[in-house]
């Protein structure tokens, strides 16, 4: 579909009954592959996602010099030096916007990153201004502080590393950029954050365990029980084989199908354990009414209350703020009002996540506002229309979510879920019978 088409979100008939089989993450896919490019030996990367960011991000290492071939459904990446005098798509992968210029500072030459025209409005001034401080020479659009997409990174062939500080209040990626690629710097990175609290620390946690999981020492530093600091030694990333978990806030959408049709909706391939952030909603969704089983060791399953007890929820989401467009379909669609908190910083997302909220909310009757840090929505009878995605995939999901309960809901560009879910329509099709 293109940006202009209108998918008529389908209309569920009554409680779901459903098996989603959801791809694999794209945060572990596009983390294992830039550790990958940087290894001792090739990486086996087995269930990756293949969608558009993680593509873009597969691509972008090609660029930089690292071989990936196709194995079947899964991915060999074969490391090479470092090589930059190139060009990078980064779409409007956060990923890879954030990821890709640490690894762009080890190679001799300049490397231009650019993206979709709303990637040029996200912030990148942290660290532009973190690269600076290793003694990496950036040229960046924006003004100074504020340095946006498109920016040139010129390359040294290597860095020495050491202490560092980075702001990074606004994206725990910024955190992640570093630590991912530190293990080649010669004195590893002793980095630490400064500014308000950083949001989506599992985020920064999963980077940790990925790193570890490859051999590199990580020594991570807390303030009154917060991450703070993470001292990463200079040494080799191990190859090998890495699987990838199902993507747990992708699984999101689904799970909440069930909540909003008084369905049930299971997903195999659950972990037990897990750093992604999208764990969070099976316990949110019980919080609304719903009833959270296993009924088998790796299945999780939800099912949804009758839709005269959905309730809202009074929730602090700075940690998972991901999840923040999923959650307020359902809380639109609850019996009581719902306050979600802590996550100013989705205004820097993809699109203004909390503005875009309220916007389509209101284009189709729903009753909600704009707090200093969040959402207030309150019950209202919902009617059709188009709801505008903003190339933001899940604004696309937010709406199929409504459109399950609500009449004539069209989603202008559902095809943005590419960059997660490539398949969505299908998937989403099949999740209806």
């Amino acid at each position: 579909m293109t940006t202009t088409d209108i998918w008529p979100a389908p209309r569920s008939g009554g409680p779901l009954d459903a098996t989603a089989d959801v791809p694999g993450s794209k945060s572990q896919t596009n983390r294992a592959l830039l550790l990958a490019a940087i290894a001792d030996s090739p990486t086996l990367l087995r269930r990756p996602l293949r969608s558009r960011d993680t593509l873009l991000m597969a691509e972008a290492l090609r660029a930089l010099g690292a071989r990936i071939d196709d194995v079947g459904t899964d991915w060999r990446v074969t490391p090479g030096p470092v090589v930059g005098g190139t060009s990078i798509d980064c779409g409007l992968a956060g990923t890879v916007m954030r990821f890709v210029p640490p690894l762009a500072a080890l190679a001799p030459g300049a490397t231009r990153l650019d993206g979709d025209e709303h990637a040029r409005v996200r912030p990148m001034g942290p660290l532009v201004a973190a690269l600076r401080g290793l003694g990496v020479e950036v040229d960046a659009a924006g003004g100074p502080g504020a340095e946006v997409l498109p920016l040139t990174v010129h390359g040294r062939g290597r860095l020495e590393g050491g202490p560092l500080t980075v702001d990074a209040s606004t994206s725990s990626q910024f955190v992640s950029a570093i630590l991912l690629v530190a293990p080649a710097f010669d004195r590893g990175v002793d980095l630490r954050h400064v500014g308000p609290p950083m949001p989506s620390l599992p985020h920064v946690t999963m980077t940790v365990e990925t790193l570890r999981e490859r051999g590199v020492e990580v020594e991570v530093h807390e303030s009154d029980g917060v991450p703070v600091r993470w001292v990463v030694a200079p040494g080799p990333v191990r190859g090998g084989e890495v699987t990838i978990e199902p993507d747990l806030s992708n699984a999101g959408p689904f799970l909440a199908a069930a909540a909003v049709t008084a369905g049930t909706v299971r997903v195999p391939g659950w972990p037990t354990s897990t750093t992604q952030a999208g764990d969070a909603m099976p316990g949110l969704l019980a919080m609304m009414g719903a009833e959270v089983d296993w009924p088998a060791e790796d299945v999780l399953s939800v099912t949804g209350p009758d839709e005269r007890e959905l309730r809202g929820v009074d929730i602090d989401l700075h940690d998972v703020g991901e999840l923040t467009p999923t959650l307020a379909a359902v809380a639109a669609l609850a019996m009581t009002p719902s306050r979600l908190r802590g996550i100013a910083h989705l205004r820097g997302h993809e699109t203004d996540r909390l503005a875009a909220i309220v916007t389509e909310l209101r284009r189709l009757g729903g009753s909600a506002h704009e707090t200093e840090d969040g959402l207030v929505i309150e019950p209202a009878f919902l009617h059709g229309g188009t709801v505008q995605t903003y190339g933001d995939h899940r604004m696309a999901t937010f709406a199929a979510i409504l459109g399950l309960r609500v009449d004539g809901v069209g989603i202008r560009d559902v095809g943005t879920t590419a960059k997660t879910i490539p398949d969505f329509v299908p998937r989403w099709n099949a999740l209806l019978g």
